[in-house]
């Protein structure tokens, strides 16, 4: 089934807006407790709680719009579930917090496992949108998996080294800010390697 168009708008809607929810809930009730059955969790529990099914429902409704979802979201989901599940389970926010550390990590394991048989893995899922010769996928690709190790880096810093709070200022601004300004930079390899594209 063909991926539908929908307006970039909505688009942007649906996948930022449960990050940006999160930061909005987190900011309002940081300071507060919450008790449930008899047991006390913090802002960021029940902020987290919220979390995961607004992240389903907005999936969904891109994926019932679009017919289409790329790995990386559905990786992103999956993991949000898991261990945002366990954060709230066990009232334990470090799992949620690791979250994007192994996010992270899985794909750079798996374009680093691509490169050691001489593959771009990342072409087989970018190459329609981005039409490039063999060797600029290659170097995009290496610069990409050396990329996700660092950010899977800098998460651990973060969340073991500073507060929460700074950790949930990274995790919305810094790496969406990082991501963006990573593919922004490779403008000149585009450039350089970039083919017409095919009607």
């Amino acid at each position: 089934m063909s991926e539908r168009k929908i307006h970039p708008a909505l688009k942007m809607t649906l996948e930022m807006g449960p990050i940006v929810a999160f930061f909005v809930g987190y900011v309002l009730m940081k300071d507060r407790v919450f008790t449930f059955g008899g047991t006390d969790y913090n802002g960021f529990i029940v902020v987290t709680a919220a979390f995961i099914p607004v992240l389903v429902i907005t999936t969904a409704i891109l994926w019932a719009l679009t017919r289409k979802l790329s790995k990386m979201q559905i990786a992103t989901v999956v993991m949000a579930v898991v261990f945002g599940g366990l954060s709230v389970w066990l009232n334990d926010e470090r799992f949620f917090k690791i979250k994007p550390t192994l996010i992270y990590l899985l794909f750079g394991g798996l374009l680093g496992i691509g490169l050691l048989r001489g593959q771009s893995w990342l072409r087989l899922v970018l190459e329609e949108a981005i039409p490039m010769r063999h060797e600029g996928w290659m170097i995009l690709t290496k610069r990409l998996c050396a990329f996700f190790f660092a950010l899977a880096l800098a998460n651990e810093v973060v969340w073991r080294m500073f507060s929460t709070e700074v950790w949930v200022s990274f995790k919305t601004f810094g790496l969406t800010i990082a991501l963006f300004a990573f593919f922004m930079g490779q403008g000149k390899l585009l450039q350089t390697y970039g083919t017409p594209r095919k009607d």
